[in-house]
């Protein structure tokens, strides 16, 4: 699938560095992150790639630098605007999926919405996602008598349903077979494009770099 060409970043991040226990570990490369392109921030185990990303989302402060998404710096805003710029800006895929089991699929997707305070202003929006995700037959079932794959398309559907700028996932494929993580990579960078959203994630899992544009490691603080 051919890239989408625009020369606005989404996500930009300068002199981004993150901590334990208030000592510095490692900085993120700066990054330029285009509408429809994807980055992959690599690095071993503990080497504080989920802590950036962390930061990029919103959750986390970083010890130093600035992040933009959509032009705005999430760390210049009180706790509950930034809370609500996350559930509106920014979709969030990790490894375990935090379905809730007793809901069904649609209620699921539709958490996105009410979390982040969004009224459903597009009604066929989360018909939309069902159908382009492969959920139709399953919408009604609840969370917990879904397969593992239904789950991840479910969490990739739940992360997409505001339009989100920005699409983070958290080591989505590293408990996953070869071609299960190959799928969910698929899955992750053709919605990202389609949604004309930029899609980051942290990974250890080196069988997926191929599938996304750049791969930028973490470097250690010395």
């Amino acid at each position: 699938m051919e890239h989408i060409s625009t020369t606005t970043s989404i996500l930009v991040t300068r002199g981004v560095a993150v901590a334990r226990n208030g000592i510095p570990i490692a900085r993120l490369p700066d990054l330029d992150v285009a509408a429809g392109r994807s980055v992959a921030i690599v690095g071993p185990s503990g080497c504080g790639k989920t802590t950036a990303l962390l930061a990029l989302a919103g959750i986390r402060p970083p010890h130093a630098g600035t992040i933009t998404v959509d032009d705005i710096d999430p760390w210049r805003l009180g706790a509950h605007a930034r809370d609500g710029f996350r559930g509106r800006r920014i979709g969030l895929v990790f490894q375990s999926f935090h379905l809730v089991d007793a809901l069904s699929v649609t209620a699921n997707i539709r958490l996105a919405a009410r979390c982040a305070g969004n009224p459903l202003h597009e009604p066929h929006r989360l018909d939309d996602l069902v159908d382009r995700l492969g959920l139709a037959q399953i919408r009604s079932q609840r969370a917990d008598r879904i397969s593992h794959g239904q789950a991840q398309r479910v969490a990739v559907a739940r992360a997409l349903m505001n339009r989100p700028a920005l699409l983070l996932g958290d080591e989505p494929t590293s408990a996953l077979d070869d071609a299960h993580a190959a799928g969910l990579m698929d899955l992750l960078t053709q919605s990202a494009r389609a949604e004309n959203a930029a899609f980051v994630l942290a990974t250890h899992d080196r069988r997926v770099l191929d599938a996304v544009d750049k791969v930028v490691e973490m470097e250690a603080v010395r």
